[in-house]
């Protein structure tokens, strides 16, 4: 690898950037300040226009040879104060001790018409906390957070965003030589589960009460008002996992990889590597091939998502002081799950309303859907043209098993009764994507890109930015895999 590049001089600021850098201000025992290691020729592989303009950037500015060098790491934007982060962490289950940015760098925080928002650089070199690794990333990895973190948004799935990726031939061994990435990603926050663990499990009791603090006070204001505002805390982040993860079920989206390291604060979906959107709807099913236990396949990610509540309910321990008050503060991701998992399938089934019935419908059809292994987002979205009146064709040529098909499309037709039709088809609209990220997509795109073709990345990025639209002449992207599509294998390396 190439890393003995000067950093130029600071970008021109023609972007209007205002940094703010309140992460910065909790001081040095949260991070270490230190500058991105440069690459050479660097070339733009793929850019969210419509994230730059949610941020407030001028159209031009992501068209410049000035930001193509400050987002590959090459020179700094002005008021910028790149800083690597420092974490702890659960990985499978396990205590692995001191993590942090190994590979990411934090450059600031811009105040954008959408509030303050954190941009960071995601492959930028070496950090103190790499471990070994040689802080990059690679154009195959890159693409596909690109593509995921704006597949999420318009899902409609709480997220890290990512503005775009760069690229660069030089060379990043992994199972073998690859070229190197960036990818500029943004949040309100990348603050984690991990965060806490740090400062809790070494002691530093003074820097986990500043850490909260911070967060309270940024991010969860009325938990200031509590009578234990950090058991207030921990109970808002329960609520905004529990609803994260009845998002992800939803829309059967896989992460693969939910260490407490990986644990948004904010009950965003973050690192994207090894994931998946199921193709068979399989509720068992490993999406990471690094996961040979299956600890986080697809029907355990609510049960995981609570451990790591757990452990940071551990990790706040020294600040609510009560362990009953601890645990208390985790009781609403029991019921807050379900009851946002079973809200969100009935407005795939076009449901506006609860009736006591519901769940055995929806219970029935996840059912129906394992035992064929049907295909899950082609079958919600073609149940769109379902009606009681309808022959239910496209949608029963989907299983084998008629029968059991037919007995769930009476179950459901008599759900419809009185329901208006109307209604019922802008919520399944909505709520049923045509197109998702699937791995033979990304794989597609990411072949073309290895040859410097980018024109994939631009079209997924396209439909995946408005996924319930119909986008004709698209509808290839919308189809049954192709059988090599089973023998794709995503590790944590991916």
């Amino acid at each position: 690898m190439t890393s003995a590049i000067a950093i130029d001089s600071p970008a021109t600021n023609t972007s209007g950037l205002n940094w703010v850098n309140s992460f910065a201000a909790l001081g040095p025992d949260f991070y270490t300040e230190l500058q991105p290691t440069p690459l050479p020729a660097p070339y733009w592989v793929g850019k969210s226009r419509a994230l730059a303009r949610e941020l407030g950037l001028e159209d031009h500015w992501l068209e410049s040879a000035d930001t193509l060098e400050a987002l590959t790491g090459n020179r700094l934007l002005p008021g910028s104060g790149p800083l690597a982060s420092v974490y702890s962490g659960h990985q499978f289950g396990v205590w692995a001790g001191q993590l942090g940015d190994g590979r990411a760098l934090l450059l600031g925080e811009i105040d954008s018409p959408s509030g303050p928002q954190e941009m960071q650089l995601k492959g930028a070199g070496q950090t103190p906390y790499s471990r070994m690794g040689d802080g990059r990333a690679v154009l195959r990895s890159s693409i596909r957070e690109f593509l995921c973190s704006e597949a999420m948004h318009g899902l409609g799935i709480p997220t890290t965003r990512a503005l775009c990726v760069t690229g660069s031939d030089a060379p990043v061994r992994r199972e073998e030589i690859e070229t190197a990435a960036v990818v500029t990603r943004t949040a309100p926050s990348f603050i984690r589960f991990g965060h806490f663990e740090h400062f809790s499990y070494t002691g530093q009791h003074a820097q986990l009460k500043a850490l909260a603090d911070y967060v309270i006070d940024r991010f969860y204001p009325a938990c200031r008002e509590a009578p234990q505002p950090y058991a207030a805390l921990l109970e808002a982040v329960s609520e905004r996992t529990a609803h994260l993860m009845a998002a992800w079920q939803a829309v059967g989206f896989c992460h693969g990889v939910m260490n407490t390291d990986n644990m948004s604060i904010l009950g965003l979906t973050m690192d994207y590597g090894p994931f998946q959107f199921l193709d068979a709807f399989d509720p068992g099913h490993i999406c990471n091939h690094s996961d040979a236990q299956g600890r986080y396949a697809y029907n355990r990610q609510p049960n995981m998502a609570y451990w790591n509540l757990f452990c940071l309910g551990q990790a706040l321990l020294p600040l609510i002081g009560e362990q009953e008050l601890a645990l208390a503060a985790l009781e609403p991701y029991k019921t807050q799950f379900p009851e946002a998992l079973y809200a969100r399938m009935r407005g795939k089934l076009g449901l506006a309303d609860e009736r006591p019935e519901d769940k055995a419908l929806v219970d029935d059809c996840f059912k129906l859907l394992a035992a064929g292994k049907t295909d899950y987002s082609i079958f919600w979205r073609r149940l769109n043209g379902f009606t009681p009146q309808s022959g239910h064709e496209p949608v029963r040529d989907l299983f084998f098993d008629r029968e059991s098909f037919n007995a769930w499309a009476l179950q459901y037709s008599e759900r419809l009764a009185g329901v208006d039709a109307e209604l019922r088809a802008g919520l399944m609209h909505r709520n049923n994507p045509k197109f998702v990220l699937r791995n033979h997509l990304g794989e597609e795109a990411i072949r073309a890109a290895k040859l410097k073709d980018f024109s994939g990345v631009d079209t997924l990025l396209a439909l995946l930015q408005s996924p319930c639209e119909e986008h004709p002449g698209h509808d290839s992207f919308a189809g049954f895999p192709p059988d090599w599509a089973s023998s794709i294998e995503i590790s944590c390396s991916s």
